[in-house]
This record gives structure tokens, C-alpha cells and sequence, in this order.
């Protein structure tokens, strides 16, 4: 489409601007030109093009759908120095269902800047030697609604492509509080608070049924 776009404004600009000219006009970040008129009177009128004025409105269109083209291809990262604060690799220990429980987690941000990725795997084995849970979560930001979007896989269940469950959460100075909404009255609430003096991250966990808040997991989360 872009190379459609220039080779367009191109082609109309040779039949609309006169030929010889050596004023050049930069267009956008790159080196694209076009030759302008010296506009005097007997080039101008003896054009096939210079006595009509429909062309220049096309003219327009065309530069206008360009322009929103190189808009489009400058995409602005994802900046929170809140979650800058997540990435590196952390120790999890805590209690996961009344569990004393050990996981590695690593944060990082990944797709050109615009989530934070954390993967979390637990030190404990099943009987298989796989490790007891694992999950992989993104953090964005959801702008239309202007908060946090959170999307979690782990492997509990494989429902989480079919029907996935996204959390949200306001922006705060140093919490996150995700909710998932499972239903009008199954909720479950996610709640990262980081401490600026240790450099840690309390992680809690709690389930809400019909609004009866119920303490699932209470871990910590200290840098490796």
C-alpha cells in the first residue's frame, strides 16, 4: 500500500509540477522529493495541468492516506515505571492453599516494548519430575479503558485460549490490584504491592464469592 501510496504521488506530481526545477522538499524522515515549480507565468499556463485545480485535491488525499501510513509505522512502546520495577528474576516463597511453597519467577519486556512477560515455575516436582505449577503472564495496558490488562496462562487448565479471562486493574503508585471476573459473583482478585525501601513485591491472592473474600495464596517475591 505504501509503495503504491509514493509511486501515486510521484506520478501525479511529475504530470502536475513542471519539469526543471531544483527545489526539493523533504517528505517525512525520508529522502523523498519532488520537483516544484518556478512559477512563472507562460510554464504555468502552457501545462496540460495548470489551468485545473481538480488534480491538486487528489493530490492531498494522496499524501494525506502517506502520512497516516508513517504514523501508523512510529509505534510507541509501553512505559510504566511501575513495572519496570517487576523485571529480573525474583525468588517466590509464601503460601500457595494454605501451602508452604518456592517458585522462580523471571520478568521482562517483550513485543517491541508494549507487555511485560513474567514466567513463573515452582521448585516443587510432581511425580513425573514436571514442575507442580507453571504460568506465563502479560501485562499491558489497555488504553481505551485506561488500566491494566493482564493476561494469564498457566497449567491448571487448558481453557485458557478458549476462554480466557482477562484481568484489569487501575494505575497506582506502587500496587497493582487485578481483577478476573469468572462470573457476576465469582471473582478473583490479584494484588502485586511493591515495597520501594526493600525492593520486594508482596503477591496476594484471593478468591470472592458472592463478595466473601477468601485468602488463597500470601508470597513474597525477593530479587535472585
Amino acid at each position: 500500500m505504501k509503495t503504491f501510496v509514493l509511486a501515486a504521488v510521484s506520478k501525479t506530481c511529475r504530470m502536475i509540477l513542471p519539469y526543471g526545477s531544483t527545489t526539493r522538499r523533504v517528505v517525512g524522515r525520508r529522502a523523498h522529493s519532488v520537483r516544484l515549480l518556478r512559477m512563472n507565468g507562460s510554464d504555468w499556463r502552457s501545462h496540460p495541468f495548470g489551468r485545473s485545480a481538480a488534480a491538486w485535491p487528489f493530490l492531498m488525499w494522496l499524501l494525506v492516506i502517506w502520512f497516516s501510513f508513517t504514523a501508523s509505522a512510529q509505534q510507541t512502546t509501553f512505559q510504566d515505571s511501575l513495572l519496570d520495577r517487576f523485571t529480573g528474576s525474583w525468588v517466590l516463597h509464601g503460601t500457595i492453599q494454605g501451602k508452604e511453597t518456592t517458585h522462580d519467577v523471571a520478568a521482562q519486556w517483550v513485543l517491541g516494548h508494549q507487555y511485560l512477560q513474567f514466567h513463573e515455575v515452582s521448585l516443587e516436582k510432581d511425580s513425573t519430575g514436571n514442575p507442580m505449577y507453571e504460568a506465563t503472564v502479560f501485562i499491558g495496558w489497555d488504553q481505551p479503558l485506561n488500566q491494566y490488562a493482564c493476561f494469564w496462562l498457566d497449567g491448571t487448565s487448558g481453557i485458557g485460549l478458549s476462554n480466557p479471562v482477562m484481568g484489569h486493574a487501575k494505575r497506582e503508585r506502587d500496587k497493582i490490584s487485578l481483577l478476573f471476573k469468572f462470573s457476576e459473583t465469582t471473582l478473583f482478585h490479584t494484588t502485586f504491592l511493591y515495597n520501594r525501601a526493600s525492593d520486594t513485591w508482596q503477591w496476594m491472592m484471593d478468591d470472592d464469592e458472592n463478595g466473601k473474600l477468601q485468602p488463597f495464596a500470601r508470597v513474597k517475591l525477593t530479587r535472585k
